[in-house]
């Protein structure tokens, strides 16, 4: 695969000896969060000016980044190549909640651009689908995920940022008809109640994980704008599903 550059470029993850700067790979989509940024712009582009190179290298992209970091005994994604042999204390893979978070967000983008008929929608449908099957099994009993998916310990700190992005693609998925109401609707209403207890008294949202590549600490007191956009676009996600069902 040639980067837009045109030089060959693999998805490996590896940092500059130097410790400056980040990997090669980044010229492609070798990191998750990649997947919430760049496929819907592309898809936008191709609708905009009938380029349909546009949507086929999403779509060629797509796959090869989920062929290379999507576990499909999970259903979920590795961060970047550096995490598939990384354990936590108690030897379970590290999920990241937020990185899992753009992808479900990155999905549901896609599919509001997709037609119906689109031969390619059904994969990210059958994508979709399959995510939010193992996530819902991972939300809290207080409604949160937390910063690490599989951490399912009782002490586990709530994390706003993920919680944020499922709430917002369960409660669109609900909306759109691709989940089931009676699963996934309580799984969005549970996580909305959750991210109002992390509004702090001043109003901004806590329990945001800082800047970083992995499940780290997390306090009522951090909060970053990814986490406030992903709120908002839960919030859209809620309303519009309340308004379908007549509550508004």
């Amino acid at each position: 695969m040639c980067s837009p550059t045109g030089r060959a470029v693999g998805l490996e993850f590896v940092l500059p000896a130097s410790g400056k700067g980040t990997s090669d790979c980044t010229d492609r989509w070798c990191w998750c969060d990649a997947l919430f940024m760049a496929p819907p712009t592309m898809l936008r582009l191709a609708k905009a000016t009938g380029d349909k190179r546009y949507a086929d290298f999403v779509h060629e992209e797509w796959k090869a980044t989920t062929a290379y970091l999507f576990d499909p005994s999970e259903n979920l994604y590795f961060r970047d190549s550096r995490f598939f042999d990384m354990r936590d204390a108690k030897g379970r893979k590290l999920f990241w909640s937020r990185g899992n978070g753009w992808i479900m967000g990155g999905l549901v983008r896609v599919l509001q651009l997709l037609d119906r008929t689109d031969p390619q929608r059904p994969y990210y449908e059958k994508l979709f689908k399959d995510m939010a099957a193992k996530l819902v099994t991972l939300q809290k009993t207080d409604g949160y995920w937390p910063a690490s998916l599989l951490d399912s310990d009782p002490g586990t700190p709530p994390e706003s940022s993920g919680t944020a992005f499922f709430t917002y693609a369960f409660a669109w998925g609900v909306g759109n008809g691709l989940l089931d109401r009676d699963v996934y609707e309580p799984a969005a209403v549970r996580g909305w109640a959750a991210l109002g207890r992390a509004i702090q008294p001043d109003g901004m949202l806590g329990w945001v994980q800082q800047v970083g590549d992995r499940p780290d600490s997390v306090s009522a007191t951090e909060t970053q704008f990814y986490g406030s956009g992903a709120y908002v676009l839960a919030g859209t996600a809620m309303y519009d599903l309340a308004r379908k069902r007549g509550r508004y």
